[in-house]
């Protein structure tokens, strides 16, 4: 997100994470946004920055200057890297792209250096493809680590989303599908959404 205004809008919402792309080629990079600009999010939103292959001192400073409570890392970073910024006391969650059984092989090496992790749809590029993998896969999902759903999850897809059953399923991530353009959410949309996920969380 980069704008003041649906900032504010969907903070109303409570979501658990709001989201900022320090990646200068993305679409949704946050530009000229600033930490004043954040300053009306309630504090048990936690503000995370989401980064490719930027240096961790680098990382570091961007997440000093907006005040970030997690990085979501989506590049090739390393464990080690990963190992660091968890020092620095930041929750770091690792993107990993999901095309085939074997793409959870490679997270065995992360399973030490993320607190989380984020399984999204390969493609050509870093993330952000607005399409579905096969969720049929996370049942190949044997780590004791938590995840957190992305790639293509839209309006839709409530019911589905309800219906997996996996004990480390932790979350999902919303964008493209509930965005009026890159970086600027749809508000009702998302309210709707969000209102139908927790109700039926409620009442299970």
């Amino acid at each position: 997100m980069r704008d003041p205004g649906n900032i504010r809008e969907i903070s109303a919402l409570s979501p658990d994470y709001m989201g900022f792309i320090f990646y200068p080629p993305s679409k949704r990079f946050i530009g000229e946004l600033s930490a004043a600009d954040l300053s009306d999010m309630p504090e048990n939103i936690r503000r995370a920055g989401v980064f490719v292959n930027m240096t961790p001192e680098d990382m570091l400073t961007e997440c000093g200057r907006m005040k970030l409570d997690a990085v979501q890392l989506h590049g090739s970073e390393s464990p080690d890297v990963c190992k660091l910024m968890k020092q620095e006391g930041l929750e770091v969650i690792k993107a990993f792209n999901i095309a085939q059984e074997t793409d959870f092989d490679v997270m065995r090496d992360y399973l030490d250096a993320c607190d989380m992790f984020l399984l999204d749809t390969a493609g050509p590029g870093f993330g952000g493809t607005g399409l579905k993998f096969n969720w049929n896969r996370l049942r190949d999902y044997n780590f004791d680590k938590p995840f957190m759903l992305s790639g293509g999850v839209g309006p839709a897809d409530a019911e589905e989303i309800l219906s997996i059953d996996h004990p480390r399923f932790y979350g999902i991530d919303l964008n493209s599908r509930f965005e009026l353009e890159p970086g600027m959410k749809d508000g009702p949309a998302l309210a709707e959404f969000v209102s139908r996920i927790r109700t039926a969380g409620d009442q299970d």
